[in-house]
């Protein structure tokens, strides 16, 4: 009798152990494989892996980008916290741990010693909700990772348009300080001796703005050491480590396609609509927990008399009741409050996205009108005037001093031009960001050029 006691005991332990496996739904073993899939392409933890590409002078924005997703720890948390959303999802549907109670009789002696276990059970239907809700809310966190890779590589896209524009500006600048060296020369001689009506107010004009030329410059070397530390800093790396190939980049136009396409690809493919769009997921998951809150837990167990001959076993039984109605609608009505809100929100942000679209747009269009009147007009036509002078000089109609100042003019307005650039890219970035994929290969903001094709 008591082996079949022991055995029944053991045999009921073993049955409720069981019953408290509920297997990973397909959705878990997905981000599962997922998280671990992209885990093998990034470094350790607080690693800086010394086979990361760190660029050399002629290395491309993509070699940079690449660089910058591997290495920044703002990529490194969002994969943090999503794995541990991910490593959360198990807890969530499994059974509460069991618990070792123990029970004694004590008159003069002791008269009965009664340990034992005590499992706590819910509906596998329940448990498999919550695992639904812990799988939603590690896609929020995923989406929250994406989120990270494509900021940093904007925030890259966005230091590497900046030090092309300081740069050009540089070389412009260097190139009008030439001009007007050129100019103050001829005007200085034409003053000295006294040709045609040359009067001291040419030398003084041009050297004043030479002075403004090498104050400029100061800024501009300035603001290119800010530049390249802000680049840095895009890369991941601290002001303690060593520098990068520091890259020479030029601006170059981004195609894009059309208004329509844009706004198709920003609903498919936005990072933060996709972010939202899990919250959704996440929170219809929570109703769907809500749904089971009228269903009873309960609880089994058995204690065994030590002292006792034969052995005797107490088995325990408890169950919740879930009477009180009001406290189930609540619960109810406030996961689908949580639900209506954050399709509320998804629709709000596709608002905000609609009015950025057309502000970037227009930035975009501006520029490119400022770019195409300079290159359709301006400089078209002061070319014709730097000939014009070029010939009224050889025929002595005109000064020597005429011809770096014209050309300087021309300097100004290229300068203006990559100015006009620079904003445009710049815009250009945003968009970027708007209408990136979660693909890491095939996102814009990571390739060569950027450029969306249509």
């Amino acid at each position: 009798m008591t082996t079949r006691l022991l055995f029944s005991s053991v045999t009921l332990v073993a049955a409720l152990l069981m019953s408290g496996c509920v297997g990973a739904l397909p959705s878990e073993q997905a981000a599962r494989e997922q998280v671990a899939r992209i885990g093998r392409q990034l470094p350790s933890l607080g690693a800086k892996s010394a086979a990361l590409p760190r660029g050399q002078a002629d290395s491309s924005f993509a070699e940079y980008a690449r660089y910058a997703v591997l290495n920044h720890p703002a990529v490194a948390a969002g994969y943090q916290d999503w794995q541990a959303a991910v490593e959360s999802i198990v807890p969530s549907r499994a059974l509460p741990d069991p618990k070792f109670t123990f029970e004694a009789d004590v008159a003069d002696t002791l008269m009965t010693v009664m340990p034992g276990l005590m499992f706590d059970f819910m509906t596998p239907g329940k448990r498999t909700a919550m695992a639904q809700e812990a799988t939603a809310t590690s896609q929020i966190a995923y989406r929250a990772y994406v989120s990270a890779v494509l900021s940093v590589a904007s925030e890259v896209r966005k230091s590497w348009i900046e030090l092309a524009y300081v740069e050009e500006a540089i070389r412009l600048r260097e190139a009008s300080l030439a001009a007007l060296t050129q100019a103050a020369t001829v005007a200085e001689a034409e003053y000295s001796t006294g040709k045609g009506m040359a009067t001291l107010e040419n030398p003084i004009r041009i050297a004043n703005a030479a002075a403004r030329l090498r104050s400029e410059l100061a800024t501009l070397q300035d603001r290119l050491i800010a530049g390249r530390a802000t680049f840095k800093a895009t890369l991941g790396l601290l002001p303690t480590e060593g520098d990068p190939v520091w890259p020479h980049p030029v601006l170059v136009v981004t195609k894009l396609p059309s208004e329509e396409e844009l706004w198709h690809r920003i609903l498919s493919a936005n990072p933060e609509l996709a972010r939202m769009r899990a919250m959704v997921d996440m929170a219809m998951a929570n109703v769907a927990v809500a749904r089971t809150a009228g269903t009873p837990d309960f609880s089994l167990g058995a204690m065994a008399d030590l002292q006792a001959s034969p052995l005797m076993v107490r088995p325990t039984a408890q169950i919740s009741l879930p009477v009180w109605r009001g406290k189930i609608a609540s619960i109810l009505a406030s996961a689908e409050a949580r639900r209506d809100a954050a399709v509320a929100r998804v629709m709000a942000e596709q608002l905000t996205m609609a009015a950025q679209l057309a502000q970037m747009l227009y930035m975009v269009r501006e520029s490119d009108r400022m770019i195409a009147y300079l290159d359709d007009t301006a400089l078209p036509g002061n070319e014709r005037v730097v000939a014009t002078v070029e010939a009224g000089y050889q025929s002595g109609m005109t000064g020597l001093a005429m011809i770096p100042e014209t050309k300087l003019m021309s300097l100004g307005m290229l300068l203006e031009r990559a100015a006009a650039l620079r904003d445009r890219e710049t815009a250009v970035n945003g968009l970027l960001l708007m209408v990136s994929d979660v693909g890491l290969a095939d996102s814009p903001l990571l390739t060569e050029s950027g450029s969306v094709n249509p």
